[in-house]
């Protein structure tokens, strides 16, 4: 086996065997923290490209990888339940990872009906114990 490959075969025993974290050993949150959309509102309709921007109290953001007491970073949901609250956020079409501590993107969705949701994880894509998530929104891309 090459470098590369015992590279990716670690990578994955390492994913398996520290994919999910006890509660215990999740971030804390602060009690008051909250995120939610700035924009769009829950039940808008939006054009096919649109910016979506995010909010945040009672914590600060930080880009993922810095450990700073009482800070996140954010992710979208779109079109999919939040993930499980032990394991790293997935990273994918369904689940945008928000890693340089950004605030706001802009999105571009097909026409119909699209749910968002914002979770905050900590330095290591892990939600916050407890969970920082926000409502669900439902936004209707025009046609």
């Amino acid at each position: 086996m090459n470098v590369l490959g015992k590279i990716v075969l670690g990578s994955i025993v390492a994913g398996l065997a520290f994919g999910s974290v006890a509660a215990s050993d999740r971030t804390p949150s602060k009690p008051d923290a909250k995120v939610y959309f700035i924009s769009p509102a829950d039940g808008d309709k939006v054009a096919s490209t649109f910016v979506v921007r995010f909010g945040l109290s009672g914590m600060g953001v930080a880009p993922a990888g810095i450990e700073k007491e009482g800070t996140g970073h954010h992710h979208l949901i779109i079109d999919a339940p939040l993930p499980p609250f032990d394991e790293n956020i997935p990273m994918d079409e369904n689940h945008v990872h928000f890693g340089g501590g950004q605030t706001e993107v802009t999105v571009t969705l097909p026409a119909g009906k699209h749910t968002l949701q914002l979770l905050l994880a900590d330095q290591n894509h892990i939600p916050h114990d407890p969970p920082v998530y926000s409502q669900q929104i439902t936004v209707t891309v025009a046609d």
